[in-house]
């Protein structure tokens, strides 16, 4: 079940993203060559009635592609240059490169409110749950209730806040907690993180758990859905930075296989845990194809922003050897973290 669940997540996440560039192509008069599901060898395809596009299901669901005339390097000269993608409208252009990610963005804005309604809407307010017996957390009165408002002086409205300032706390530095008690006094602990190692990684910990909550109705669904959606963007965001500061390394990431355990555990706790699973995913998938890294959809916007600003086309042989050369360094960087994650499970 667990390469069912797999498969099928992946298979959805990249699916939407696909189908928005697929759509908005078609609707600009771009040429589609393929629309594929997968990478590698071919399992199955087929074509429509007066349709130039072959559809397909590739062996490895890791990936998927749109693949439109204007794209390669030497121009097709098979293709009518009014269908080629370099002839389009630059608004066309951005809105078929943008929209594989807003779409990627819609579905997990639509499975977080699905969540809400039909699962409860959970409490992000980061509430203190329960204090771990010996941990630093327990060396103060820190209590069970109390509404963690800051840490270091930075405020904190989310769970995520919270989990994502503790996790980045690398080299267990000391954390001030301003926290609201229950009888609305604003207290500060100061807390120093306990070293722990477990399979041979390296984590501080403080030692308490979230207040697990939930409320009902749609109104409470859809704030659900916006806040959830606005802190994971915030999350990656963060992490992002981190990386690019060297807060954390490329250990730190995880690739296929890393995600197949995620959905083992995932599909153990529940079918929301999966819904759930599916939208973190599409807006990681949407975010990060929107930073401005050759070969993701934001490096392609970044030349479109260039071409703006120049006010003259980049020439689209540099544009599409330089994406070749970043898909080729995302190859690259996709193995080494697929090597790690292989090598925690050994």
């Amino acid at each position: 079940m667990t390469i069912i669940y797999y498969i099928l997540i992946l298979g959805v996440t990249i699916f939407i993203h696909e189908l928005g560039h697929f759509l908005f192509a078609k609707k600009a008069g771009i040429y589609i060559y393929e629309f594929s599901i997968g990478m590698g060898p071919k399992l199955f395809g087929f074509k429509r009635k007066n349709d130039e596009t072959a559809y397909s299901i590739r062996l490895i669901p890791l990936g998927g592609y749109v693949q439109m005339a204007g794209e390669e390097v030497e121009p097709d000269q098979s293709i009518p240059i009014e269908k080629s993608m370099q002839s389009k409208t630059w608004m066309q252009r951005f809105l078929t490169i943008v929209a594989g990610c807003i779409f990627n963005f819609i579905l997990a804005f639509i499975l977080l409110l699905i969540i809400g309604v039909f699962y409860g809407s959970p409490n992000l307010k980061p509430y203190v749950g329960k204090i771990v017996n010996n941990s630093p957390a327990s060396l103060t009165e820190l209590s069970k209730g109390d509404l963690i408002l800051k840490i270091n002086g930075e405020k904190m409205p989310t769970i995520d806040d919270v989990s994502m300032k503790l996790a980045l706390n690398t080299k267990g530095k000391v954390l001030v907690f301003e926290v609201l008690k229950e009888n609305n006094k604003t207290i500060k602990y100061t807390i120093t993180p306990k070293k722990v190692t477990k399979d041979g990684v390296v984590s501080y910990s403080v030692g308490f758990s979230f207040q697990d909550k939930t409320s009902r109705g749609i109104v409470n669904a859809l704030k659900f859905a916006v806040v959830k959606f606005g802190s994971t963007i915030k999350t990656m965001g963060v992490v992002i930075i981190s990386l690019v500061t060297g807060v954390i390394g490329i250990s730190s990431l995880s690739g296929p296989v890393g995600i197949y355990n995620v959905v083992g555990e995932s599909a153990k706790a529940g079918f929301d845990n999966i819904l759930y699973l599916v939208a973190f995913l599409s807006i990681n998938v949407g975010f990060l194809n929107l930073l401005p890294i050759p070969a993701f959809d934001g490096g392609r916007i970044l030349f479109l922003i260039i071409e703006k600003i120049k006010g003259s086309k980049v020439n689209p042989k540099v544009e599409n050897i330089i994406h070749t050369i970043g898909f080729a360094l995302l190859m690259l960087l996709m193995i080494i973290v697929t090597i790690q994650d292989i090598t925690r499970l050994i």
